[in-house]
């Protein structure tokens, strides 16, 4: 374990990999206690790793440091405007996290990348650039931060990569609209993206925890492409 990380083993010798991006504000603290609440089947040996972002003063904010994946320099109802060079550094981050893995043995095409709000933009955009293919991608409550990064460098190694992608009708932090947006862009691309709403706000729900906890599963369960 690193100070810049938290690492949970469900079992001895796990070979397939979570990375999970918090939020916002948070930390990597914040999606610990969801562990337990998945239900895992006894003995699933799955190795959940939640970094922590770095803690930058966040423009939008009114320039209060707090963690953060890369800086929102504005929002506004099409877009949430954000710092180009903040988030192609956290992807380096997130890639060497992913590069990790790796060396101990667990191959990327079963590694998950999660993440919950500014963590899913994050989620998404290092997964969809990734040049080897992943085991999926979770993105929840979340949007493309930089479509045009995106869009220039999508990884034909990630067209038959699942991407869960969840959200709250009651959104009024990241609209339902964002979420929309990214979905049909993902979708247009030629990716394979499995769409969820649930009548909640910025948030979790037990619904959509036990999908996630399925969708978990299956990717456990299949074989390395």
């Amino acid at each position: 374990m690193s100070e810049h990380e938290i690492v949970h083993d469900t079992a001895p010798n796990p070979m397939f990999s979570v990375i999970w991006m918090h939020g916002l504000g948070a930390d990597g603290s914040d999606f610990v206690p969801l562990i337990p609440e998945l239900r895992l089947p006894p003995g699933t040996a799955m190795r959940f790793i939640f970094p922590h972002a770095p803690h930058i003063p966040v423009t939008w904010n009114g320039g209060h440091v707090m963690p953060a994946w890369y800086d929102i320099v504005s929002v506004d109802d099409e877009k949430r405007h954000a710092d180009v060079a903040g988030v192609a550094k956290s992807r380096e981050r997130i890639r060497a996290l992913i590069a990790a893995e790796n060396a101990r043995g667990v191959p990327s095409e079963r590694i998950v990348l999660a993440g919950f709000s500014q963590g899913g933009a994050m989620a998404y955009t290092v997964g969809l650039t990734h040049p080897q293919s992943l085991a999926g991608i979770l993105a929840l409550s979340t949007y493309i931060p930089v479509p045009e990064l995106v869009g220039a460098e999508w990884q034909d190694a990630q067209r038959t990569t699942p991407i869960f992608a969840a959200h709250g009708t009651q959104d009024n932090v990241v609209p339902l609209t964002l979420g929309e947006r990214a979905r049909d862009m993902i979708v247009e691309a030629g990716f394979a993206l499995e769409w969820h709403t649930y009548p909640m706000a910025h948030s979790l729900c037990a619904e959509e925890v036990g999908a996630i906890s399925a969708w978990l599963q299956a990717r456990l369960a299949a074989e390395p492409r």
